[in-house]
């Protein structure tokens, strides 16, 4: 061979050496592996694609490819299948007559290439699996002790944590909504994960950035990306705002509530600044008499309190602000405070007295910063009786004696109102609650005797008995006396007299006592005027014995004063409460129909018998039998006029005596 040849023979080994080396396509390169994508805990289904012929199937080798690392997990043998030893035993089987292999409960340690093999290692089919699992939703913890703006190098914001990811999810951080890139000593992301002993990712992200006095409400959060064999899908974290420090430019002073304020008043002074934090405040009054700035007391707040306010803390305020970084002092513009109030509320004549039959006038005065409305209301009733400074009273009576408020409002300033009562004093001698009473009462029990009395100048009353009497004054003109005795037979007798007088007169109430129980008897200005109100239990018929009043007994251990009734005609000024009620003196006057009724029944029984002979008047005799002579008496009270008496009176028409109260008695004895 000549030496050409033997160069070309070098050149072709040459170039054939090349061209293996180099890995021509379509000798030496594999296919890419077929993808399938599973969840965590889920089952994979791995297909060989070796041979669409069952047959080509029936001798297989499966492996598992980690780290560049074959391991032999399963075999297939004439279509029946057997597991390796290892991580993958009793985990793998058999589906599709063979064709595919069954992957139950994966785990991120699945996440590699599969292969089967056939009974020619040349036939080869390669399987990649992905393995996904979505990360929990992230937590963010923000950097609770504050940036300040004057910091030059960027500060942690707030940190971002995706637990249990797998693969590793990827984190983006937002501002107000709009994504944080890296920025050069502005912004800087610092992320790291860590491998848990399930193959799971936790992530934390760590958000640094320099802050300015426009973040101090900015919202940040983070959101975490992944994918699963849906799609890719994310999760966002809640929003934080971080505390964001900046000096104070500004301080102004803040009052509540707004609006119009009046005296009593609570009302709530504080100092504001666009800082933060807040500066040390301090709240400044102008002295009304010397103008200067004097510092007033606030509570540990820093709010100065005025409650109740007063008229005195009107003035001109202002705010001093200490800013603790800057050492800067800063200060508010001066506000008035304007405490609207009515005060002094006089009347004159300060003690009104006027005779019965004349003319009096009142006038009111106050002051106020405001256009002041007075009026003129009657104490008791409260009735609206005139408005305007004066109150012009005429043809005084009795009855106009009494409280008088003059009430000096402001209507600009709802609420803002005084008041200034006066009592008007009418001439005239003691005017009493009751002219005379009869009360029931227990001999040996304790008695409280009222009585009642009023005129100007002011009564005095005193007793006709021994005891211990209690005053009490009702009102300006009127007094009350309670006398506290012991029902002796003596006080039985001569009953008690109260007696009320003054330089202008005397007036008396006499109270009459008896044993037993029934009726209180109550007596009127007018002789005629008799009221009868029943005391429980009622009893218009009174079986008594003959036999003398000390064997008499009673089962009344209290005794009970009788309801008023007005001894004095002229007036209707006042009037006490009675203790019993309508319907016990509705239910007393129907007793009395019942008994009259039933008492004339017996008359008309005895009158068929023969037993009362007619034409008679007085008492009248009723025969009994003679074990029952000598024993009873029957009593009927009545409050009947004599006309309307007919039953119990004799066909002559006796006169009735002096002093009887309509009282017949029939004797019963024989």
């Amino acid at each position: 061979m000549g030496r050409s040849g033997l160069i070309c023979a070098f050149l072709l080994a040459v170039c054939c050496c090349s061209r293996r080396a180099a890995g021509v396509p379509g000798e030496a390169e594999q296919p890419e592996p077929e993808l399938v994508e599973v969840e965590v805990g889920h089952t994979a289904l791995l297909k060989c694609g070796l041979s669409h012929a069952q047959g080509n199937l029936s001798h297989v080798d499966w492996f598992s490819v980690h780290k560049e690392k074959r391991m032999l997990i399963f075999r297939v043998r004439q279509g029946q299948g057997q597991s390796e030893p290892g991580e993958y035993h009793n985990r793998l089987s058999l589906q599709d007559k063979g064709t595919t292999l069954v992957l139950t409960g994966v785990t991120p340690h699945d996440d590699r290439i599969f292969t089967c093999q056939g009974k020619r290692r040349a036939q080869e089919h390669r399987i990649r699996l992905r393995v996904y699992k979505a990360p929990e939703e992230p937590s963010i913890q923000v950097n609770t002790l504050g940036i300040s703006v004057n910091s030059e190098e960027p500060v942690e914001v707030a940190t971002c944590v995706g637990r249990n990811g797998y693969p590793v999810p990827q984190v983006t951080w937002y501002k107000n909504g709009q994504s944080l890139k890296e920025e050069k000593n502005r912004v800087h992301i610092q992320s790291s994960q860590t491998e848990e002993s399930n193959g799971l990712f936790t992530l934390r992200s760590v958000l640094q950035a320099q802050v300015s006095k426009e973040d101090k409400d900015a919202q940040f959060y983070c959101e975490l990306s992944y994918r699963l064999p849906s799609g890719n899908h994310m999760k966002e974290s809640k929003e934080v705002t971080v505390p964001v420090f900046y000096p104070a430019e500004r301080v102004w002073l803040e009052v509540e509530p707004e609006g119009m304020l009046k005296e009593g008043d609570r009302v709530e002074i504080r100092c504001l600044a666009d800082g933060n934090p807040q500066p040390h405040f301090s709240i400044i009054k102008q002295n009304l008499h010397t103008r200067e700035m004097e510092e007033e007391r606030t509570d540990d707040n820093g709010v100065l309190v005025l409650d109740p306010a007063q008229k005195e803390h009107s003035g001109r305020y202002e705010c001093q602000g200490l800013d603790l970084e800057t050492t800067t002092l800063l200060h508010s513009d001066q506000q008035e405070l304007v405490v609207n109030y009515v005060s002094d509320v006089r009347v004159s004549p300060a003690a009104p007295e006027s005779q019965e039959g004349s003319s009096l006038t009142l006038n009111c005065e106050a002051e106020s910063n405001q256009d002041l409305q007075f009026q003129w209301l009657r104490e008791k009733t409260g009735k609206l009786l005139a408005k305007g400074q004066a109150l012009q009273l005429h043809n005084l009576k009795r009855e106009e004696g009494g409280g008088y408020r003059c009430l000096a409002s402001v209507p600009s300033v709802p609420g803002l109102n005084r008041s200034q009562l006066v009592n008007v004093a009418i001439f005239g001698p003691p005017w009493m609650a009751l002219r005379e009473k009869k009360m029931w009462v227990k001999e040996n029990s304790v008695l409280n005797l009222s009585c009642e009395a009023s005129g100007h100048p002011r009564p005095s009353i005193v007793w006709s008995i021994q005891g211990t009497a209690n005053e009490q004054d009702q009102e300006p003109q009127s007094v009350l006396s309670v006398l506290n005795v012991l029902v002796t037979p003596e006080l039985l007798e001569t009953g008690a007299e109260c007696v009320a007088s003054n330089s202008l007169g005397r007036n008396t109430t006499i109270i009459f006592l008896e044993l037993g129980k029934g009726w209180v008897l109550q007596r009127g200005w007018e002789p005629a005027h008799v009221g009868l109100i029943p005391i429980p239990p009622l009893t218009p018929i009174h079986f008594m014995s003959s036999t003398p009043d000390s064997n008499r007994t009673s089962n009344l251990s209290t005794s009970t004063v009788s309801p008023p009734a007005r001894a004095n005609g002229t007036s209707t000024e006042k009037k006490l409460t009675e203790p019993e009620s309508k319907g016990v003196v509705i239910v007393a006057v129907t007793v009395c129909v019942l008994v009259l009724a039933l008492l004339g029944a017996v008359l008309y029984f005895f009158y068929k018998k023969g037993k009362l002979p007619c034409g008679r008047s007085g008492k009248q005799e009723i025969t009994l039998p003679p074990s029952r002579k000598s024993e009873f008496v029957v009593e009927v009270k009545s409050d009947k006029l004599p006309e309307e008496m007919g039953l119990l009176q004799g066909s002559s028409g006796d006169k009735r005596a002096p002093g009887d109260q309509g009282e017949k008695y029939i004797d019963l004895r024989h």
